[in-house]
């Protein structure tokens, strides 16, 4: 079993800031999600001054099984995280602003203020270390803390 942490570091009125560490992998980067609703950090939305938006929203904290599979959006293999509650098709996957979040989370540098660069360099490399350890069969999970 492969473990992936995705911690967030910076919560900001309109995006969230955090690292993403794979240590079996000796793998870090930085990340970029949209508002974090959770606030409480007990997994849902459900508490009183949290709940979704659609396309403006952060999945909650927890653990989630990733599989590496096709994307018919982007037309590459990126990973796939899997029964996030109320939400649907969330990838980690290239990305530069918060407005190319849609819940998704974006991998890559956080050299500019509210963004990533290197993107697609990290996606790639992070979908190749995966995509090695889904073919010997592990199983993947994030775990969104």
């Amino acid at each position: 079993m492969i473990n992936i942490f995705l911690d967030r570091k910076h919560l900001k009125p309109e995006y969230a800031i955090g690292i993403m560490t794979i240590k079996e992998a000796f793998f870090a980067c930085d990340t970029l999600e949209d508002k974090v609703r959770d606030l409480n950090k007990d997994g849902d939305l459900n508490d009183p001054g949290e709940g979704k938006v659609y396309g403006k929203t952060a999945i909650p904290y927890g653990r989630y099984r990733v599989k590496i599979c096709y994307s018919p959006k982007f037309k590459r293999k990126i990973p796939f995280i899997l029964n996030v509650p109320h939400f649907e098709y969330i990838r980690i996957h290239a990305l530069n602003w918060p407005s190319e979040t849609d819940g998704c989370v974006g991998v890559g540098e956080n050299k500019v203020k509210g963004g990533l660069i290197n993107s697609r360099k990290w996606e790639d490399w992070l979908t190749l270390i995966l995509l090695r350890y889904q073919q010997k069969g592990e199983e993947i999970y994030i775990n969104i803390i």
